[in-house]
């Protein structure tokens, strides 16, 4: 479920007059207006406030042909601009002039649609304030970023902050009589949004002129808190999903790494006495490999049949010849680093960015191995131990340090190994023996030393079967989650 695209539908119902049912009986929006006008020629007439030259030129209500879209009989179309008693910016006191402590002063990052964040705050003195009096913030006022990337967001002032000022990149709006979260709501709708980019308000910010002749839907008083009641049921409802969503994406991850931990240990499917023992196994892969690894913070007991042994005595661990840069190019044989790998991991491909010739990759297939089918690529640097198995289709080079191929003799099931490296047990082996350098890093040498559990052949097989069905599973629900 997609609930932010759920949220903005829900405030699109709002502002449409769809959220909730009109009622006859509610004082019409029109009469609202003649009062918010009455209001604000009152707070002129004691110049509390400057009648603006532009607004005072222009209607109350516009024309029926400068309406966005229908809104219900008691609504009303009017500007931004004629509801506030104040739409400003503030101003940077001068030098940067900040207090230890004082009156707050709300900057960009403080604003965000889900309220004022304290952290990083500033504070100018009291006599700053008083030379600021101009930009002063009171309770259900708006603040408006109107700036940078953060353009947009709002906030609405709560009740215990009750003195305040803001910088230029912040603005002022302050609602007549209508309701402050209803406005809110309108400002962070999709049509606030597109309204900016209509008046050609981009990153570099939106002018004054410009807000105070966006469009509002006006819904009679009544009505406006009504609707932002059934806002806050919706949303309260919306978290509830998202969090309920956190847990239990949390929930499959951690059960995805419980059938990793059953499998190393033998107790994800029954052994079977008849399977040829691991033992067996390991000799034709590599006769002089160790059976046993004496290892106590890597060993664990294994069932009957298994073996423990190490990575270099199953695996051929190589890295590739040294590829200079010189030797890039923009086409040709996809050469890959470790962000490659690590993206073909998780997402099955990539965009490649470089290239070696296909006569260069030719040449080093003639004298050097190069990635074959099940085979297995490691991300070696920095994001360490993503692992690719190689596909039959690929074609490809990699970058030498960087990655690490375990070259299979197909006596080993790829799948098991593949399975098994990405569980906590070889990840930590890989984290607790890459340290040591600025950046993690696996060396062939430590990559052929990490222990890991050998079942026989025929079990291996069947653990990876059992897993890649839990895992379909689990993959199922993930899926519906993000639909």
């Amino acid at each position: 479920m997609d609930t932010k695209a759920l949220r903005q539908k829900i405030l699109d119902l709002a502002i449409h007059g769809k959220l909730v049912p009109q009622d006859p009986n509610d004082e019409p929006a029109s009469v609202l207006l003649e009062r918010i006008k009455a209001e604000k020629e009152r707070l002129i007439k004691e110049g509390k406030i400057k009648r603006s030259k532009k607004s005072a030129k222009s209607s109350d209500t516009p024309h029926y042909e400068q309406m966005p879209f229908e809104v219900p009989d008691s609504w009303e179309w009017t500007t931004i601009g004629n509801l506030c008693s104040k739409i400003g910016s503030g101003s940077t006191p001068k030098g940067s002039n900040y207090s230890s402590e004082g009156v707050l002063f709300f900057r960009s990052q403080n604003v965000h649609n889900d309220g004022i964040l304290l952290d990083d705050i500033k504070y100018i003195s009291d006599e700053v304030h008083q030379s600021m009096i101009g930009t002063e913030v009171l309770p259900n006022d708006l603040l408006l970023n109107i700036t940078g990337g953060s353009l947009g967001r709002c906030a609405i002032v709560p009740n215990e902050i009750d003195k305040g000022n803001v910088s230029q990149h912040v603005c002022i709006l302050r609602p007549i009589i209508i309701s402050s979260n209803y406005f809110h709501a309108l400002i962070l709708s999709t049509f606030f949004s597109k309204s900016m980019k209509i008046t050609g308000s981009g990153r570099e910010g939106l002018p004054k002129y410009n807000l105070e002749q966006m469009m509002f839907p006006l819904p009679p008083l009544a009505e406006q808190h009504r609707i932002v009641t059934e806002i806050e049921r919706w949303f309260f409802l919306i978290d509830i999903i998202e969090s309920s969503k956190e847990d239990l994406q949390t929930a499959i991850k951690q059960a995805k790494n419980k059938i990793l931990d059953l499998a190393i240990h033998g107790k994800l499917v029954p052994q079977d006495p008849n399977d040829e023992p691991a033992s067996e196994l390991l000799k034709r892969i590599n006769p002089k490999a160790e059976i046993t690894c004496d290892n106590g913070h890597y060993t664990f007991d294994v069932p009957s049949g298994w073996i423990t042994t190490n990575l270099g005595s199953i695996f051929n661990v190589v890295s590739a010849k040294r590829i200079l840069k010189s030797d890039w190019k923009h086409s040709g044989v996809p050469f890959y680093r470790a962000r490659e790998i690590a993206k073909l991991s998780i997402y099955g491909l990539v965009d490649n960015e470089l290239y070696i010739s296909e006569e260069h990759y030719n040449s080093l297939k003639e004298k050097f191995p190069v990635p074959k089918a099940s085979d297995i690529m490691i991300s070696a640097v920095g994001t360490i131990g993503k692992c690719y198995i190689v596909k039959e289709s690929d074609k490809f080079y990699y970058k030498d340090a960087s990655v690490l191929c375990l070259c299979n003799d197909y006596q080993i099931n790829t799948k098991y190994i593949y399975h098994i490296m990405r569980s906590e047990y070889m990840l930590k082996q890989m984290y607790d023996n890459s340290k040591g350098t600025t950046v993690d890093t696996i060396t062939i040498e430590k990559a052929k030393q990490y222990i890991l559990p050998l079942p026989p052949l025929a079990e291996q097989q069947r653990i990876v079967a059992k897993i890649e069905e839990t895992f379909s599973i689990f993959d199922g629900i993930q899926n519906s989650l993000e639909a």
